[in-house]
């Protein structure tokens, strides 16, 4: 049975990647993707990237943590337990994600989910971690017989 919580959570607040290459994963997120570096970081060890509104003021990041010289750090995939990272868009400018991504040579594939009405145009970063763009399309709904 379903007890009353009081509270239900609404939205990622923080997503954080542990990296060796810091400069080649700013360039990426930052120049790539076009995230927006956030002002405060008292070093580089830490590097927060705003991506969007979140929930009653809290902005959703990325945050990029430098590993540690001797810790290996897995990437997705099977040796992970991280799968990919998806961060949203609207539907309007996935187009311009895949010609960005041609102009810079980024490799990256498209996957159509019918069932939500989701399109994904994924890629890796430069650590090998699966990163996802992904839009709602009502077009691409499957038409479901009851």
């Amino acid at each position: 049975m379903d007890q009353p919580r009081g509270f239900r959570p609404r939205a990622i607040g923080e997503i954080a990647i542990r990296c060796t290459n810091m400069a080649a994963m700013c360039a990426f997120y930052g120049e790539t993707l076009g995230l927006r570096r956030l002002p405060g970081n008292e070093n580089d060890d830490i590097v927060f990237f705003r991506i969007g509104e979140g929930v009653a003021g809290h902005t959703t990041v990325l945050a990029l943590f430098r590993a540690a010289p001797d810790s290996p750090v897995p990437q997705t995939g099977t040796g992970s337990s991280l799968h990919h990272l998806a961060l949203s868009l609207p539907n309007a400018e996935q187009e311009a994600v895949m010609a960005w991504n041609d102009r810079i040579d980024q490799p990256y594939t498209v996957q159509i989910f019918d069932w939500v009405g989701w399109r994904g145009v994924f890629t890796k970063d430069p650590e090998g971690n699966t990163v996802e763009l992904v839009a709602f399309d009502p077009s691409l709904l499957a038409i479901r017989e009851p």
